[in-house]
């Protein structure tokens, strides 16, 4: 039974954490209908800022890095993106491949192509003990702040101006903007929101490795990606479901699988995505809205 609360521990937590990254970049998709492959250039700034704050106070270097990553997610939409909102969709992927590579080679330039380390964070790794269950404060930090951050979302979409207007969006543009919505302000709003979700994002995952390099977040940028197709391009509660779902198969088979075969578990995983994408190609919760960008 320890066992077993264990293993569920840890997968909510990596779910939780793959949840935020998937949210973010569904929320892209959903409003401008972009894949935005930099997306995880955002957790590396938010990475290297972390590492350039660690000597101030935790809370001073939690908000300073959130502010450096939603100030670059909306330099990110200004300079790269804005002036090709009009162009065909194959030519914003393309822009978003450029800005990754370029910012990739900027973080080599400034900061070296060797990892940084740092302490941010390094005391949610200590793990305190319930009914014989070793339980990491990482963990529950990860779930409980994933959690609220999910449910303001929710709040904000559902409930604020704002966030009727993004629904709005999603649902067609065209219309949204004919019947008064501000595009500019509608997408500002959304990368910021996704620059703070990359900015939690990163912080966990700088608290779970203590170090980051240029290529800090093409890994977990990708596992989120999978999690946003797997659950339904451009739907927010697709996007949770599938992240939650690959953490838990990702714990399963890191416990389940014989030690000579834990090497290959992501192969596994893989695998039961590419069945689930056969007998869902449109994803677990598919979004309803017609698409129209901007």
């Amino acid at each position: 039974m320890e066992r077993a609360v264990q293993l569920l521990i840890d997968a909510m937590s990596l779910g939780a954490l793959y949840s935020l990254l998937a949210l973010g970049i569904a929320l892209l998709f959903g409003i401008m209908n972009l894949i935005n492959f930099a997306y995880g250039e955002l957790l590396m700034i938010g990475g290297y800022a972390l590492v350039l704050l660690a000597a101030t106070a935790v809370p001073l270097m939690l908000l300073g890095t959130f502010v450096v990553v939603v100030i670059a997610a909306l330099l990110m939409d200004r300079i790269a993106f804005k002036p090709v909102r009009s162009a065909d969709p194959t030519t914003l992927l393309i822009t978003s491949f450029a800005l990754s590579y370029l910012l990739q080679n900027v973080a080599i330039m400034v900061f070296g192509s060797l990892p940084r380390t740092t302490g941010a964070g390094s005391g949610l790794n200590h793990s305190f003990d319930i009914g014989g269950v070793a339980i990491s404060r990482l963990d529950l930090t990860v779930i409980g702040v994933s959690t609220v951050l999910i449910a303001g979302l929710v709040v904000l979409i559902r409930r604020t101006s704002i966030g009727i207007q993004m629904r709005a969006a999603a649902e067609d543009f065209e219309m949204a903007r004919l019947l008064g919505v501000n595009a500019d302000r509608v997408i500002a709003v959304t990368f910021a929101i996704a620059g703070l979700l990359a900015g939690v994002a990163g912080f966990f995952l700088v608290a779970r490795s203590g170090s980051v390099s240029p290529e800090f977040g093409v890994s977990a940028v990708l596992i989120a990606f999978i999690a946003t197709i797997v659950g339904g391009l451009g739907s927010l509660p697709g996007a949770v479901l599938a992240g939650f779902s690959l953490g838990i198969v990702t714990v399963a088979f890191q416990e389940l699988l014989p030690d000579g075969l834990v090497p290959y578990r992501d192969a596994f995983v893989f695998v039961i995505v590419l069945l689930t994408l056969v007998m869902r190609p449109q994803g677990l919760l598919p979004q309803r809205a017609r698409m129209a960008r901007v």
